[in-house]
């Protein structure tokens, strides 16, 4: 009888259009789509940034040798058109009123041998920090090679240690560290708004529509209605998670996103069949438990408009915690372990970087479980009550 009831609530979910867009069209295309045009236009304004030929304007005692510095460096670093002013004040208007792209006050201290460069930039255009920084280094590298031969020093008498820095983490290690909180913040999104259109259809829609009367007089127990709709709605949420991950597979591995081969060889090396079973194995109890809290919503709302003006806000309260995925330094112990929606969210993070153990494995799928079940129950209570199904 579940089954009948949830092949029936299954085929008339389907039907509906905008639930397939939540389920599959939207998971599917929203990451190769974003992330496609966020590639394209993050490239187009670094090109530009690069080739944009800056106006810099100069002020100091050594101006003129500055420029000459300056105009001797390579293209490179980026091309520039320089000017000299007379004083202070009007660089700084130039610079304020974009009349010029970047400005460069130079003094020189009380011995008159140590320059002191002033930069003065608009930080919010792209890429005038890091040109700025670029041409002071070299200006710096020149004036100190010069004044080491002025003196007539070597570079290694000055530098007596020399330091190497090894990363002994793994490419997968590192990339689950660094990337991994985008994960779960996939799926926890999409597996709750999976959840949230089938959920109120298949109760508070229901009750709208006057059928929830006549199914509730059919010779079957309410537990069973209520566990035959809520696979319907765990289905949708799981399809949707599932579906969103597929979609940023399709982006990296098919789309020209820029992404190194080893960066994809260590993503194929992630992609086994252990990680996606550990993966949905942790999904699983979270789709429930989004299931369990939605569906005495939705039983209690009186209208379709009334249970998704409730339900949107707590999308936010439940996807919030995910965003501690992107938060260095919070890692998965025995205070976190406890916390729902955080322990899976850390969880996937070990999981990528293949450093999660089966202790905390179990501790969070047992804590899921849990949190699962008591949202099932109190889902039961809530529809065993004939004021809320038939309000």
């Amino acid at each position: 009888m579940i089954y009948r009831i949830f092949r029936k609530e299954l085929l008339d979910t389907l039907r509906d259009r905008r639930t397939l867009m939540t389920m599959l069209v939207i998971p599917v295309l929203i990451f190769p789509i974003v992330l496609n045009v966020f590639v394209e236009i993050s490239k187009s304004f670094e090109v530009d940034a690069q080739e944009k030929t800056l106006k810099m304007g100069v002020w100091g005692p050594k101006s003129e040798q500055l420029k000459g510095q300056l105009k001797a460096l390579p293209d490179a670093l980026g091309k520039k058109k320089i000017q000299s002013f007379t004083d202070s004040a009007s660089l700084n208007k130039a610079v304020r009123n974009q009349q010029i792209d970047l400005g460069l006050f130079c003094q020189t201290d009380s011995s008159g041998k140590n320059l002191q460069l002033d930069w003065i930039f608009d930080a919010s255009e792209v890429g005038r920090q890091d040109r700025a920084q670029a041409f002071n280094d070299a200006i710096s590298a020149q004036e100190e090679q010069k004044r080491l031969q002025e003196l007539g020093i070597k570079v290694q008498e000055i530098k007596p240690v020399n330091a190497n820095f090894t990363n002994c983490a793994s490419n997968k290690k590192m990339v689950g560290k660094l990337a991994g909180g985008f994960l779960p913040y996939i799926f926890i999104a999409f597996g709750f708004i999976g959840c949230m259109y089938p959920a109120i259809d298949l109760f508070t829609g229901e009750k709208e529509r006057g059928t929830i009367e006549t199914l509730l007089t059919t010779p079957v127990a309410r537990w069973k209605i209520l566990v035959g709709k809520m696979l319907v709605v765990i289905s949708s949420g799981m399809l949707a998670a599932s579906c969103s991950l597929l979609g940023l597979f399709i982006s990296i591995e098919f789309l020209d996103l820029g992404a190194e081969k080893e960066l994809l060889e260590v993503i194929h090396s992630i992609l086994t069949f252990p990680f996606i079973a550990s993966m949905l194995a942790l999904l699983l109890p979270l789709v429930i438990f989004f299931a369990g809290v939605m569906i005495p919503i939705a039983v209690y709302a009186k209208s379709f408009k009334e249970a998704q003006s409730i339900i949107t806000p707590l999308n936010i309260v439940m996807v919030l915690p995910a965003m501690v995925g992107f938060f260095p330094g919070i890692e998965l112990n025995l205070n976190t372990v406890f916390i729902p929606v955080v322990n899976v969210v850390l969880a996937t993070k070990e999981l990528i970087a293949g450093t999660l153990g089966l202790g905390y494995f179990v501790c969070v799928f047992g804590v899921m479980c849990l949190m699962a079940f008591l949202s099932i129950l109190l889902s039961y209570r809530q529809f065993d009550k004939e004021s809320n199904v038939l309000s």
